[in-house]
């Protein structure tokens, strides 16, 4: 389900398989994930920036395919990438990023340290909280423009005390954050002076799958380096929790040290930003995700003018109608994002918008899915007039919503909502199995599940004891046989799934469950 930009992240902690499918980079793939510092493009952030030209400017090569050397272009784009090197103080569950591999279990394995070292015993937390480590990072970035702007990611520079530039031609400058944007992994640093060479994104012509690519960065610290690869794929979505990124993939070998550095097409043009691999070993393996040009360059337009990154805000929490969904509803297509949850006295609550509404479109444009809803609303400023065209009840009808402004990141998951989804209630004699499973009234409303059987499409789908089940397809729930009427209804109507609106430590999803009759005696 997406918390989005309508109101957060994914809400991975619900543990709910709506969907049996699960994706390619779940699971422990998942673990493999290895976050890299890099190195990027840029950007003519201003008008006096004007004066000088990117060191991009001629191309590389004269004619399409391979070149015969990539020496060329990263003889001209060298001289804009930059290491960055980082030192703050952070709590030891994060020395593992910082200073070795993460062994999938929050222990961690320093460099040059033997196997099994846990290498958060060389900084012990004291009591107090105080003696947190300092720890250390190197990562790469990019200069944008003659005086000084530099582009990196979030996660180089997030909770930094101190940020050194150091230069290809042996320069160690000191750098002052700008901005941060976590949704993104994107970060602006500035050093003082002028007449640095600097790139350009290429934000306009969108690269294609198969075209030549070059990595310049710092992988492991080594200084400047260039590998080279192809565009693998592009709209890599769930690589990360961001809702705002579909990612390029390419197979230029990149690092850890890479992160932040710039992919460059044949003509020096920065078409993406490195910031993740996907390695069963920490390693390169050739799969290396980067931000886009467009989406790099307006991240970063907006944290060099303002030092942050506003977003519309509506104040729901939304999810994809997978195709189990769509067929409880009775629809024909999986197009539109269903809203689970409202925040209390957001905008939306305001509007009128309620749980369960299909949003369809926004402003005439239509919805593909909840992340699509998410940055069609993130587009909005705070004050305009958001017009969503929303499925209620089997009627199409029109829902204005004025625009909040997007919280943190960090609020929002501090905001998920920490109240357990059901309470204690006084033990009754059971009642019959419904859809596999145990209920009994809950004193807040709905009913609260006592117990699922493994083998139910509901034990399958994730459903667990303490949930509370506040709606079954149309019909508001006050006791187990409401639950039964509702997937006798769906029956009827010749549907394989009955929607649930279920709660639980605070948050709302909906979960499609079969109305199969063979299971609906099992307990």
């Amino acid at each position: 389900m997406h918390d989005h930009g309508v109101n957060g992240g994914r809400s991975s902690d619900m543990d709910i398989n709506v969907n049996s499918r699960t994706s390619n980079l779940s699971g422990a793939a998942i673990g493999a994930i290895a976050a890299v510092l890099a190195a990027g493009g840029g950007y003519l952030a201003s008008a006096s920036m004007a004066s000088a030209a990117p060191v991009s400017a001629q191309p590389a090569i004269a004619a399409p395919g391979a070149p015969v050397s990539f020496a060329d272009v990263v003889e001209r784009v060298a001289p804009a990438v930059v290491s960055i090197d980082v030192e703050g103080k952070a709590d030891p569950s994060r020395v593992a990023f910082f200073g070795g591999q993460d062994q999938g279990d929050g222990q961690s394995q320093g460099q040059g340290l033997p196997p099994g070292f846990d290498f958060r015993r060389l900084f012990p937390q004291q009591p107090d909280g105080k003696a947190l480590p300092k720890t250390q990072a190197t990562g790469s970035g990019f200069f944008i423009s003659a005086d000084g702007y530099i582009v990196t990611n979030n996660h180089v520079v997030e909770g930094a005390d101190k940020i050194t530039v150091r230069t290809g031609d042996d320069r160690t400058l000191k750098a002052t954050l700008i901005g941060r944007d976590p949704a993104t992994d994107l970060a602006v640093v500035k050093v003082e002076g002028g007449g640095y060479p600097f790139v350009s994104f290429e934000d306009r012509a969108k690269p294609r799958v198969g075209d030549w690519v070059v990595a310049v960065g710092n992988p492991f610290n080594l200084g400047g380096t260039a590998t080279a690869g192809i565009i693998s794929a592009l709209g890599r979505a769930n690589v990360s929790n961001s809702s705002y990124v579909d990612y390029m993939q390419i197979d230029a070998p990149i690092n850890r040290g890479n992160s932040g550095g710039p992919t460059f097409d044949m003509y020096g043009r920065v078409v993406g930003v490195n910031t993740a691999i996907f390695s069963p070993s920490g390693g390169s393996v050739g799969i290396g995700f980067d931000i886009p040009a467009d989406v790099a360059a307006s991240v970063t337009r907006q944290l060099i003018s303002g030092g942050k990154v506003t977003r519309g805000y509506i104040g729901a929490t939304v999810q994809n109608v997978t195709p189990e969904i769509a067929d409880s509803l009775g629809l024909q297509s999986h197009m539109g994002a269903l809203v689970a949850d409202l925040t209390p006295g957001g905008p939306s609550e305001q509007a009128g918008l309620k749980s369960g509404d299909l949003v369809l479109k926004v402003n005439g444009h239509e919805v593909a899915s909840a992340t699509d809803l998410t940055r069609q609303v993130a587009l909005a400023h705070g004050g305009d007039e958001i017009h969503l065209q929303v499925r209620r009840s089997g009627e199409v009808r029109e829902v204005t919503v004025k625009s909040g402004i997007r919280p943190t990141e960090a609020s929002l998951l501090a905001n998920n909502g920490q109240d357990p989804g059901g309470k204690d209630v006084p033990a009754k004699p059971p009642a019959p199995p419904v859809l596999g499973m145990q209920l009994t009234p809950n004193p807040e409303g709905g009913v609260t599940v006592q117990d699922v059987a493994g083998d139910s499409d509901a034990g399958q789908k994730g459903l667990r004891q303490g949930d509370v089940i506040l709606r079954a397809g149309e019909h508001k729930i006050a006791q187990a046989a409401d639950v039964s009427a509702a997937a006798a209804e769906a029956r009827q109507a010749g549907r394989k799934s009955v929607l649930l609106l279920i709660t639980r430590n605070g948050r709302q999803t909906f979960i499609p469950v079969g109305v199969d009759e063979g299971k609906e005696g099992k307990g």
